[in-house]
Order: C-alpha cells, then sequence, then structure tokens
C-alpha cells in the first residue's frame, strides 16, 4: 500500500449526494476481476457513462468534467459508500487515484475498507463541505486537518488507522511493527510452558 501523502493538496471533485452506494461506485457488471488492478475503467459507471457498454462518456458526470478528471480528492453527503461491503469499490476508487474522501458519513464498513486500501476517510459537517467542493484544499493527515485558505477544519481518525495510512501499512504490516514484542513473548512463553512447542523448531 502506497503511504498516504504527507500532505495531500489538490482540488475536491463535487460529488454532493446522500447513500451513494458501493454498487454504483463499482457495479457488479464491471468487476471483471478478482484481483485490485483493472477496476478503475468500470467506476461509477451508472453515472460516468451514457452508455456503459460502448463507454461513451456523459459529459454532465464530474469525473469527466476537465478540472476533476485527474482528482484525488472527492466530496461526498452523507452515507457514503452504503450497500454491500465490496471491498472492489475502494479498490476501484483508488486505482482511479482517489486517496482522500471527504463527507459527512461513511457506511461502517466502507470506512474501514477505505482505511485499509491508502484511502483517507474524513468526515465533515455539510456546510464545511460545500465550501471545500471544487476547490483547492489541503488534507493533513499528520494533523488531521483540512485547510482551504483561512479556513482549517479539524477531523477525527483512529490512532492505528492513521499509523496504517501514513506508513502504507496493511494489517500484517501494522502486525509486524510489533515483531519484536511478539519475538519475546514468544521466547518466554516457550520458556513458561515447553510442552505447547513440542516439535517447533521456529
Amino acid at each position: 500500500m502506497t503511504p498516504f501523502p504527507q500532505p495531500l493538496t489538490g482540488i475536491v471533485a463535487p460529488l454532493l449526494v446522500d447513500n451513494v452506494d458501493t454498487d454504483t461506485i463499482i457495479p457488479s457488471r464491471e468487476m471483471r476481476t478478482t484481483g485490485r488492478t483493472g477496476l478503475a475503467d468500470g467506476l461509477f459507471a451508472p453515472w460516468r457513462y451514457a452508455d456503459a457498454d460502448s463507454r461513451t462518456e456523459n459529459p454532465d458526470f464530474v469525473l469527466n468534467q476537465p478540472p476533476y478528471r485527474h482528482a484525488r480528492i472527492l466530496a461526498g453527503g452523507a452515507n457514503f459508500g452504503a450497500g454491500s461491503s465490496r471491498e472492489h469499490a475502494v479498490w476501484a476508487l483508488a486505482e482511479w487515484g482517489i486517496r482522500a474522501i471527504i463527507a459527512e458519513s461513511f457506511a461502517p464498513i466502507f470506512r474501514a475498507n477505505c482505511m485499509r486500501n491508502g484511502i483517507l476517510p474524513v468526515e465533515l459537517e455539510s456546510t464545511a463541505i460545500a465550501a471545500l467542493a471544487g476547490a483547492e484544499v489541503t488534507v493533513d493527515l499528520a494533523g488531521q486537518q483540512v485547510r482551504h485558505g483561512d479556513a482549517t477544519h479539524a477531523f477525527a481518525i483512529d490512532p492505528e488507522a492513521k499509523l496504517m495510512l501514513a506508513g502504507g501499512l496493511d494489517a500484517i504490516d501494522l502486525t509486524l511493527t510489533q515483531k519484536s514484542d511478539i519475538a519475546d513473548w514468544t521466547a518466554a512463553d516457550r520458556k513458561a510452558r515447553p510442552w505447547v512447542y513440542l516439535g517447533i523448531t521456529a
């Protein structure tokens, strides 16, 4: 996983719609791979294309508009990522280049999937999001702030998720940061309960 940029500055693509679900983010018919790549082309397919089969673009959709074609920050409404728990939705967003989503709230599973795949979910009030949409902002993970002009908006994040995003760590990588402690505990436990380790040489 690529570490989150420290900080991330860019234009905010406005998709101020409530209850954007994972089937809209990546419809099942667009999930043609079991891996994490090859999904960006189907991102937001129901809205992004006037005809999904021919890939004829819908010019009214925000990510098809010149200022936002390469946006790395997306602004959404309430309950972003609702619906099924498919991780492909986050993979598609990440492959497109989205690194942060600023929304009023997130579906819990989608939020967790974001943080495990390098996308920072930022929860702010709707009035703040409206002011940021379409503007160039700086998302500061270390300081837990979104800055625009003279305005600063603080956001909360779980310390473990913050560590994962900052270091580009997946769940296994995060566990291995405690490798020395794990080795020490195992060595002590091997002495205290040697019968547990019969036949184990490592």
